[in-house]
């Protein structure tokens, strides 16, 4: 016992000297660019839109040593006779000057458009805030030299050491025969900027997420992260105005979520930056549960400002399993093998040896006590039938205890499929058409529907799950008008005979929204009346409407820039020569009442282009007769958003106007003057996706 008190007081002693956080670099390739501009980038799950004004620029001057003494380089003046100063760089350039760094372009300009600081000895990115973000581009990813922080006082942090190709990411833009790379150098503390010393660096943009916020950030593990362990540290960065922190620690997304003082999920209020869990004398003292996920939240404390506490983020890490997990073929896979089937599977938490059964019948395999055994984490079980529903188990052994693996199953080529809705598919329309394809010998099939998976799973014909049996070319069950957002399980045994063969149980969500058009239905079979224009009304042959819907040749939809699904509808619009407005417009024919399922609210996304024309955007709802009504996006240049943009309008909006919203005739989209702002003219296409009805609550 005292050998154990000795061994974690030197463990937490150990921990609270190494535990503070270091300054450090993160690759960054997730940008997106769009003529040598940098529209946006992705960072720990987080879009940074450049207009959005989110990020900020600098102030980069570019500096060499001359006998020891920093020496600034100012724009303009000849190369430094002190340079090149740095070994094995190039020479130093008058033109790459550092301001060249304080844009968000990929492009060079003439023969530059860089900071480099080839040849001399270090750059410095100052700003008129403090941040603990700082975002940076580079040419070439392959140099390597040292960042520091420029603290709020001037000094120096310590400084990180990099190499471009282990700690820059490449972000597959080229820019003249390079590629660009990127990097996110993030502090400890708030600082004014950094400074980058290095053998050969050509910066393309370096900038700095402008507000450090109140709450805690950059967790470790990092949010969702798999921990492979039975203890843990948690640590993460403080907001900026935080003197203490709430902890709060548990197994129950939701118990965490609404935690507070008194709740068990609360771990105390402390000083340090991070946390330990898993040990005796700290929270779960048996250790952490393999299997289990634990989530974790930090509330930032300070008493002396009136707006503490500032609740944080709920945090997940999840410990693995004992048990085998995720395999593959996957469970529910279909029509699998049947020659050179390999079954693979992650290994359960510490497992040592891996016992595997397969079969053709649900309980054998179930109960079964002799498998074959297995060192590694992958089985040939040798050629398989056709027309097979196959199970199979993994039994873990760990060199402790053994662990009974799930039953997962998959079939060969010729059982019968789901066709529609796919299994796992969500989002599925509340009147759905269920759709099957027939094994290749069945004489029919025996169809199962429920809300419950055992239920569905282990029903007879007995059953109020059982829903009837249908004959070959009758590969369909309509079960009716289904709830909102619940999910759905369904079964189809193959009937040879007086025998029938369990099928797989398929499962599906139903959508937690009504679809008003998701532009998947049309085709380019215009002779059908499925082409995206023959549905939405454009401007042809109207005189005042410059609206074109689709493209002239097929495809007529878009189907390269689409929010979800492939397609999306692309709406053209010329406002010049005397023309003012374009749009586009759909007669709405079963979907009519607006009011159905408590929804509340129209939603829909959109994609423009920055080359776009000025023109702003609206939405009009129509009844059959009467004035429509009208909302205009309050972006004046939603045109000219190059991300896709999700837009919400409160139904209510229209109601205010005089719309039955329990009976709209038309929906139109357009841009121009119709919205009732300012006009100014010009042309530009944007895309138009998921146009849905949402209730107000999501």
């Amino acid at each position: 016992m005292y050998k154990r008190s000795v061994f974690l007081m030197l463990f937490v002693a150990a921990l609270t000297v190494s535990s503070a956080h270091a300054d450090k670099l993160t690759g960054l390739s997730d940008v997106t660019v769009v003529d040598g501009e940098i529209i946006s980038l992705r960072y720990e799950g987080v879009e940074y839109v450049i207009a959005d004004g989110l990020l900020a620029l600098g102030t980069t001057t570019r500096w060499y040593v001359d006998a020891g003494v920093e020496t600034l380089w100012l724009e303009g003046d000849p190369v430094p006779a002190a340079a090149p100063t740095v070994d094995g760089t190039s020479n130093a350039k008058v033109g790459d000057v550092g301001s060249k760094a304080d844009n968000f372009l990929f492009t060079l300009d003439g023969s530059t458009n860089i900071s480099s600081i080839d040849g001399i000895d270090f750059q410095e990115t100052v700003f008129p805030f403090l941040t603990k973000t700082f975002f940076h581009f580079e040419r070439g990813g392959n140099d390597t030299g040292t960042w520091r922080a420029i603290l709020a006082d001037g000094s120096l942090g310590a400084p990180v050491q990099f190499s471009g190709a282990a700690n820059y990411a490449d972000t597959g833009v080229n820019v003249n025969g390079q590629n660009a790379f990127g990097v996110v150098f993030t502090t400890d503390v708030p600082v004014k900027g950094v400074r980058i010393t290095a053998s050969g660096h050509d910066t393309f943009s370096l900038s700095a997420l402008t507000v450090v916020p109140d709450i805690a950030t950059r967790p470790v593990p990092a949010d969702g992260a798999i921990h492979e362990d039975t203890w843990v540290n948690l640590s993460w960065s403080p907001g900026k105005s935080a003197v203490s922190h709430d902890v709060y620690l548990g197994d129950d997304f939701d118990a965490v979520e609404n935690a507070t003082l008194d709740s068990e999920e609360f771990r105390g209020n402390q000083d340090l930056t991070f946390y330990v869990a898993g040990f005796p004398g700290f929270a779960y003292p048996d250790g952490l549960v393999p299997g289990t996920t634990y989530y974790w939240r930090i509330d930032e404390i300070n008493n002396a400002d009136p707006n503490s506490p500032w609740k944080g983020d709920i945090w997940s890490f999840s410990v693995p399993s004992s048990k085998a997990n995720n395999p593959d073929p996957a469970d529910g896979a279909e029509f699998v093998g049947p020659d050179n089937v390999t079954l693979s599977w992650t290994p359960g938490f510490g497992a040592k040896l891996h016992t595997v059964f397969i079969g053709d019948d649900y309980d054998e395999v179930g109960s079964a006590t002799v498998g074959v055994p297995a060192g590694n984490p992958s089985y040939s079980p040798g050629p398989l039938e056709r027309e097979k529903i196959y199970y199979w188990r993994v039994d873990e052994f760990d060199g402790l205890a053994g662990h009974q693996g799930d039953i997962w199953a998959f079939t060969t080529p010729g059982a019968a499929g789901s066709l529609s809705p796919a299994n796992g598919a969500a989002g599925i329309e509340l009147a759905p058409i269920l759709t099957w394809i027939p094994a290749e010998n069945a004489a029919s099939h025996q169809v199962y529907f429920g809300m419950d998976r055992e239920a569905v799973a282990n029903a007879t014909t007995a059953s109020p799950e059982y829903k009837g049996n249908k004959a070959l070319g009758s590969e369909s069950y309509v079960p009716g008008k289904l709830d909102w957002g619940a999910t759905y399980y369904w079964r189809v045994d193959a009937v040879y005979g007086a025998d029938s063969v369990k099928g797989l149980v398929w499962t599906f969500t139903t959508a937690d929204f009504l679809v008003v058009d998701d532009f998947e239905s049309y085709t380019d079979d215009d002779p059908a009346g499925q082409a995206i224009w023959q549905t939405w009304i454009d401007g042809f042959g109207i005189a005042d409407n410059g609206a074109q819907v689709g493209y002239l040749l097929p495809p007529y939809a878009e189907q390269t820039n689409v929010h979800s699904g492939i397609q999306s509808m692309p709406l053209l619009y010329t406002n010049e020569a005397g023309v003012s407005n374009s749009e586009a417009s759909l007669s709405l024919t079963a979907l009519r009442d607006w009011t159905t399922e408590g929804v509340g609210e129209l939603s829909l996304w959109f994609l423009g282009n920055s080359a776009n024309a000025t023109e702003p955007l609206y939405v009009a709802l129509s009844n059959a007769a009467g004035a429509p009504g009208i909302v205009a996006n309050d972006n004046p240049n939603a045109a000219g958003r190059n991300t896709w943009t999700q837009w919400e309008i409160p139904l209510q909006a229209f109601a205010d106007q005089g719309i039955n919203l329990a009976n709209v005739a038309k929906i139109a989209i357009g841009l121009g003057s119709k919205s009732g702002g300012a006009s100014s003219g010009g042309s530009g296409t944007i895309f138009i996706d998921d146009i849905a009805l949402y209730r107000l609550e999501q």
